[in-house]
């Protein structure tokens, strides 16, 4: 099954600007992106291929919470 050309292109452009040592991590001035698997983790991310889902911190306390009260 071949991947739609936006999410090709898309993958592309951040492995490029990873290759020419222009990839950012969380903003335009956050640090230079030198790890070749965060860079591919950036461009699944955006181009939406992740398969992870995202978690606010209400969502994760909640879970926590739940969790503490189980016994075993």
């Amino acid at each position: 099954m071949k991947k739609p050309a936006v999410k090709r292109g898309k993958m592309a452009k951040v492995m490029g600007e990873y290759k020419a040592g222009k990839l950012r991590s969380g903003s335009k001035t956050g640090p230079k992106v030198k790890d070749k698997k965060q860079a591919i983790a950036i461009g699944l991310k955006e181009s939406g291929q992740s398969k992870t889902p995202r978690t606010t911190d209400t969502e994760r306390s909640k879970r926590e919470k739940r969790l503490s009260k189980v016994t075993f």
